[in-house]
């Protein structure tokens, strides 16, 4: 991927970030609350899989779980005419949890890789995304070159077992990498110059650079990559896959995903 961005793709970007500005204000869709305990597989009951550590796609809001994928497995229960059940995992026991048959589905921004593909189906794309960059506002200048302009860093951060820390491991093995399990530790980081910036989805870096604005904090609006989101489901649990797709499809004609899409990620499409 070209280091700048076209004038197109800034106007997008720039839309995306102040979207997130008034979304950080807003007051978040009312979700049901929902049981976070394993349960056995049942007909009538859809399991999901979460991490809610991925603002704005799902995260916890007091004792309820919020965003774009709560959302999301709302409304396939709906379709599927199950009752719904939300679990939440760390992010790297989502995919052991499901191939054991402790959920039915993953409902948690995961990116489509060639890897995650040999033990788990995704469905079709339901977002296109990339990787992006948190950065200290005063270190723009010196970041301005883009994917060039990481090799001056000191530290980079990722988080652990993500395409952002593969990202890192394959085009910056020179640079000293500092893995984090969630954001928190990752922006103070950033915050307590321990690491020179922070790599992760966009949708999320955009809403961390929202978030602590008022502590020196910006984005570096150049996306790294090119990602597809999915759901994630068991390759012998075909009925589901299909099911989903179905749902997938017929809410993207009838205009229900864009309109999911749009409230918690204003700059989309």
């Amino acid at each position: 991927m070209p280091n700048n961005l076209s004038s197109s793709r800034w106007s997008v970007l720039i839309c995306f970030f102040a979207g997130l500005l008034l979304l950080v204000g807003c007051a978040a869709q009312k979700q049901h609350v929902v049981e976070t305990t394993e349960i056995p597989s049942g007909k009538n009951v859809l399991r999901a899989g979460v991490t809610t550590n991925a603002q704005p796609l799902v995260y916890r809001q007091g004792n309820e779980i919020v965003g774009l994928e709560a959302d999301f497995a709302r409304e396939l229960a709906k379709d599927l005419g199950k009752s719904l059940h939300i679990v939440e995992y760390d992010w790297e026991d989502l995919i052991p949890a499901l191939m054991a048959n402790k959920i039915d589905i993953i409902m948690s921004g995961m990116s489509i890789t060639r890897l995650r593909k040999v033990r788990i189906a995704f469905t079709v794309p339901y977002f296109k995304s990339g990787l992006m960059a948190l950065i200290r506002r005063e270190d723009a200048a010196r970041f301005s070159a883009g994917l060039f302009s990481l090799t001056t860093s000191s530290a980079i951060g990722a988080i652990k077992d993500t395409t952002s820390e593969y990202f890192v491991e394959t085009n910056y093995s020179s640079v000293k990498k500092i893995l984090f399990s969630n954001t928190k530790p990752a922006v103070k980081a950033l915050i307590d110059k321990r690491i020179d910036m922070f790599i992760y989805d966009a949708p999320l870096i955009l809403y961390l650079a929202s978030e602590n604005e008022t502590k020196g904090l910006t984005a570096l609006f150049t996306l790294f990559t090119e990602e597809y989101l999915a759901w994630g489901v068991r390759k012998d649990n075909k009925e589901l896959l299909e099911s989903a797709n179905n749902f997938l499809r017929t809410a993207n004609s009838d205009g229900r995903l864009q309109q999911m899409i749009k409230y918690w990620i204003p700059f989309a499409k």
